[in-house]
């Protein structure tokens, strides 16, 4: 049972710090005038946790991250947006985590940023009833491979200090 309260606890804590970044990366100005573009810092929880963690757990974390988000941000339509990336990203990445290691992490992060891109502008286009949406997409995917080598960096960074303190 204490088991199970340290583990639940530990998930609660992991979907605070993803609010906590995700609230702080919101006042920061995009510097980029295409839409969906912007380092997804949350993420680094998320890549962190899909090694760490069970596949329901990480997906119980990225949904609490992304509904609170949303409404912490007040616009309740990015949920769409968000979850059809995030959901194809975490896919990929727990597939991914069978085959790349932690000391690679970064490349998990690389690739699930790929499919969180795919996965948005999916959305878009089915929202906005138009393939024109993918003009973006070259813009996303480099700036997103940038963003998931960042963010991988980070986590495999916090993977390996929680490694030593452990």
């Amino acid at each position: 049972m204490r088991a199970k309260v340290m583990r639940l606890t530990q998930l609660g804590l992991l979907t605070a710090v993803s609010l906590i970044i995700f609230v702080i990366e919101l006042q920061i100005p995009n510097p980029f005038p295409i839409p969906g573009i912007k380092l997804g810092l949350a993420n680094i929880i998320t890549v962190f946790a899909v090694y760490r963690y069970k596949a329901g757990e990480v997906f119980a974390v990225v949904i609490a991250r992304i509904l609170l988000g949303a409404v912490f941000s007040g616009n309740l339509f990015s949920i769409i947006y968000s979850l059809s990336g995030a959901l194809l990203c975490l896919a990929g990445m727990l597939i991914f985590r069978r085959f790349i290691d932690e000391r690679h992490l970064w490349i998990s992060s690389v690739f699930g940023a790929v499919l969180h891109n795919i996965g948005q502008i999916i959305a878009a286009i089915i929202i906005l009833q138009t393939p024109q949406v993918l003009m973006y997409f070259p813009f996303m995917l480099l700036s997103g491979c940038l963003a998931g080598l960042f963010t991988g960096l980070c986590a495999q960074a916090v993977a390996a200090k929680l490694k030593v303190l452990s």
